[in-house]
């Protein structure tokens, strides 16, 4: 879709005035790696552990976000007991799909006998869980390569699901990898063997780091959206060097190509009331509104662009396809809750 065309198709919310910042978060609160859903109008984001398993944030127009709250008001955790693999405090990067009728949650978690990241899966019948995961063992777990994460699903034209994910290497000083595999009709199961899908860890900007992949159809075919780089922020760096870059693919397991030699989305910080952006990426893209959208984290910031916090906050923005490359549009803006 042309950026001009999505631009105009937005009914919930409209992107910032060109004097203003041009990302600004929507959930200022830490929510790293979130994975933003559509659900029954509503929108609900999935984040990394912050406290809670399996932090949960609603919103109604994608401008206004709290988290999912029980009756007494505290954070509900959307998965509250872990799987028997699981050791505790190390739940990543959470991806929600519908398939068999109900509700699959792709997650990170650490092995606790084997101290690995892993992908694991869980069900629930409601998208606000509680999820439960009741196997022994991981769905995913490249132990040799340092282990599994990140992982992402995604839905073929022909109805077939697909994982993606990446392999850790560059925890134990091999090189990372993103890996793709058809998965069973309700998501619970490996139905082929795992793919290498090709892309390289070596250019300079990705600092032997790729991660995050996100598989999507575009008018050009298939294309996988990436993160790359250390993700932190250190205080004698002026930004963090984490940023996003795609891929093109022959199919849904590739072979894959990089398409650009640098990022599509990196730290910036800007003169004249422009802002700053610190460490964009672990994308999702979703539908909303007959629109297309875009959501990633990057690190919290203060008016001198520096950082304000140990948090990742949320982001979302318009987003296309333009002459073959992604286009994200001025990010919406953040409106209170009253």
């Amino acid at each position: 879709m042309r950026l001009a065309a999505l631009l105009a198709g937005l009914v919930l919310a409209t992107p910032a005035p060109a004097a203003a910042p041009m990302f600004v978060p929507v959930f200022d609160q830490n929510f790293p790696d979130a994975f933003v859903m559509p659900v029954g109008g509503e929108y609900l984001a999935y984040s990394t552990n912050a406290g809670e398993n399996l932090p949960m944030a609603l919103s109604r127009d994608l401008t206004r976000w709290d988290y999912v709250r029980n009756a007494d008001g505290s954070k509900r955790d959307g998965m509250p007991k872990l799987a028997a693999w699981v050791k505790p405090g190390f739940t990543w990067a959470p991806e929600v799909i519908k398939a068999g009728g109900r509700y699959v949650l792709y997650y990170t978690a650490n092995h606790r006998a084997r101290d690995k990241q892993c992908v694991g899966v869980a069900v629930a019948s409601d998208p606000k869980g509680p999820f439960t995961d009741s196997r022994a063992e991981p769905l995913v777990c490249q132990f040799d390569l340092g282990g599994s994460i990140d992982a992402n699903a995604f839905r073929d034209r022909d109805g077939k699901l697909y994982l993606y994910w990446k392999s850790d290497g560059n925890r134990i000083g091999k090189p990372s990898h993103l890996w793709g595999v058809q998965l069973s009709d309700d998501g619970l199961r490996l139905a082929g063997s795992s793919r290498d899908l090709g892309i390289s860890d070596r250019d300079a900007w990705k600092q032997k780091v790729i991660e995050a992949p996100t598989m999507l159809l575009t008018p050009d075919g298939y294309s996988l959206l990436y993160s790359g780089g250390y993700f932190g922020w250190n205080p004698d760096q002026r930004l963090s060097p984490y940023a996003m870059s795609f891929a093109r693919c022959n199919g849904p397991l590739g072979p894959c190509r990089d398409a650009s030699p640098t990022p599509v989305l990196y730290s910036f910080s800007a003169p004249r009331g422009a802002g700053c952006l610190s460490g964009p990426g672990h994308q999702s893209v979703f539908q909303a509104g007959g629109g297309t959208f875009i959501s990633f984290h990057g690190w919290a910031s203060n008016n001198s662009c520096r950082k304000s916090g140990d948090k990742r906050v949320l982001y979302i923005a318009p987003f296309g396809w333009e002459n073959g490359r992604p286009i994200i549009a001025p990010s919406l803006r953040p409106t209170p809750i009253r």
